[in-house]
This record gives C-alpha cells, structure tokens and sequence, in this order.
C-alpha cells in the first residue's frame, strides 16, 4: 500500500515537470523574437553584416532551423540529461549561469524556510497555548497584519531601519552572513504570517476535538494533549500550505533579490525576461518546477507519518 502511494506521488511529479516543460516552451516560441537576432544584438552586430551561409549556421547552431516538434523533442531529451543550452545573451552554458547564481538563492531560500516554519510556529503555538490572556490576543492578531503587508514595502522598510539608522546590516549584495538577514525576513514574514493562521485556527479546533476531551479525562498534561495529540493532527493542513509557500519561493526571490541587490537565481530570471532570453527562462522554470514537486513531494511522504489513515485511503493519485 505504501509503495503505491510512493508510486503514485512520484508519478505526479514527473507529469508536473513535464507539463512546465511543455507550457513553457509553447509560450515562449509564441514570442515575437528570433533568437539569432537576440544573438547579434547583443553582441552589437547588424543582421545585414553577416553573410547567409553564416547566418545558417548560427540558425543550425542554436537548433532554430527545425521544425517546432522536433525542437521540442530535442530540447526536452537535452534537458532530461541535465543539458540546458547557451544563454543567447551571455553567450556562455546556461549551466554555467545556474551554477554561478544558484547558491546564492539557496542560501537566502533555506533562511526564509527556516524562518517562516520557526515564526510560523511560534506564533501558532503561543496564540493557542499561552496563558496569558492578552498575550494570546495580541499573537492571534499579528498574522493578520503579516499577510496585509506587500514585501517590497517590508523590505523597503527593513532597509531603512536595520540597515540605514541602525547600520546592523548591510543594505545591499550577496557577500557574508549579514547579507542574508534582511532578505530573509523579508521573505518570511507574509508565508509565517498564513502559516500561523492555518495552524492558530487548526489547532483551536484540535483542541475541541472528543479525543482531546477524553485525554483530559484520563489526566494527561497539558503538554502532552497539545503537543503529543493536538499539535500532530493539527500540522496537516499547516504542512499542505507549507508546501505551496516554499513551492512559492522562487517567485518571491525575484522581489528579494531585486530590492536588495543579490545576484541570484530570482535576478536572473529578471534579467532573462526582459532580455528575451529563452534557453535561461526556460530552464529557471523547469528547475523552479523541479524545486516544486521535489518540496511538495517531501510533505508528500511526511504525512503518513502524520496520519497514517492517508494511505489507507482511496485517494493514491
């Protein structure tokens, strides 16, 4: 049963990344550009100035002298074997762009992720188990303002207090640990502030719940029923919406990246858009999917341990 369930997930992987695959490629050789073009321009040479036979096999060289299905096919079988093209732009292996920026967003990505599950929960935990009567106010309330902030004003505002008046960070660029700090939180406050409001409202609930009652009734402390019964049941919903927001990440790093100046995976795909640049847009949305499946099909595998009613179910696909 297990192994179906795996099987069944891993299915679902594949058949997303495929689909972005797919969908990515049909939208970008509907734009109105040709890549050779995009080639000569960026290296500030006229189309009139080459020669036919030279512009053929440039034409042949990036694979645009094909018929669309079979540039497809070809692109699809490089990109399963890890090969991803030369950025038109740049001139250089898309690889070698991914492997220059990808670190840097990695970095910034597990900081946000580390945060928003730490503030997430915290807060969460606090509004529901605190027993201050005020504090458990105040906490429950907080989310709410989280999720009403735009990032790019979090930031903006990060900037002016931590990094401007108090000079306890850098204000910009992607070098030392001090560099992570402001982005992150920038990126973590609106996804911890949603987690926590799934996870407030879901554990009010648990804990409402008849085996709550009984446990209760049966002189468990009070840590054990939250933490031991109410808190695991309560964490699926969370741990779904997690998913999404960390799915998510990429999207988000574009805002990050550009406020505060990394070069990064999400500045990249920044760059590439405006730039018309196709081998490097399409690859960043294939890995983004990749990052996506990949997160979603941890938690994936996460819940049985949760409830293990999810395998047993009917719902395998």
């Amino acid at each position: 049963m297990f192994a179906r369930y795996i099987s069944g997930r891993v299915l679902q992987a594949v058949l997303v990344l495929w689909a972005a695959y797919t969908v990515t490629f049909v939208v970008l050789y509907l734009l109105p550009s040709d890549p050779v073009q995009l080639l000569l321009a960026a290296g500030n040479i006229d189309v009139t100035q080459i020669s036919p036979d030279q512009l053929a096999a440039l034409k042949h060289q990036y694979g645009v002298d094909q018929p669309v299905y079979l540039q497809y096919v070809n692109q699809l079988f490089e990109f399963v074997r890890g090969n991803f093209g030369e950025s038109i732009t740049k001139n250089v292996p898309v690889a070698q762009l991914l492997a220059q920026r990808l670190p840097s967003t990695l970095v910034l990505g597990a900081s946000a992720v580390l945060l928003t599950i730490v503030l997430g929960v915290g807060t969460a935990s606090l509004a529901v188990f605190a027993k201050v009567g005020w504090l458990r106010t105040v906490l429950s309330r907080l989310p709410a303002i989280g999720v009403s902030l735009p990032p790019f004003f979090v930031g903006l505002l990060l900037i002016q207090v931590f990094a401007f008046q108090l000079k306890w960070f850098p204000a910009s660029g992607d070098s030392g640990a001090a560099s992570v700090v402001l982005p992150a939180v920038m990126m973590a406050i609106p996804t911890a502030a949603l987690l926590a409001q799934v996870l407030t409202r879901s554990l009010e609930d648990a804990l409402d719940e008849p085996y709550v009652v009984t446990a209760r009734a049966k002189g468990l402390s009070r840590s054990g029923i939250q933490w031991r019964h109410a808190f695991r049941n309560a964490a699926l919903p969370a741990l779904t919406l997690l998913g999404l927001l960390l799915g998510s990440a990429l999207a988000e790093a574009v805002v990050a990246e550009t406020i505060f100046t990394r070069n990064g995976i999400g500045k990249l795909a920044q760059e590439s858009v405006l730039q018309q640049d196709v081998p490097v847009v399409q690859a960043i949305v294939v890995i983004a999917a990749a990052l996506f499946v990949s997160i979603n099909l941890i938690i994936d595998l996460i819940y049985p341990l949760l409830d293990p009613r999810i395998v047993r179910g009917h719902s395998v696909i």
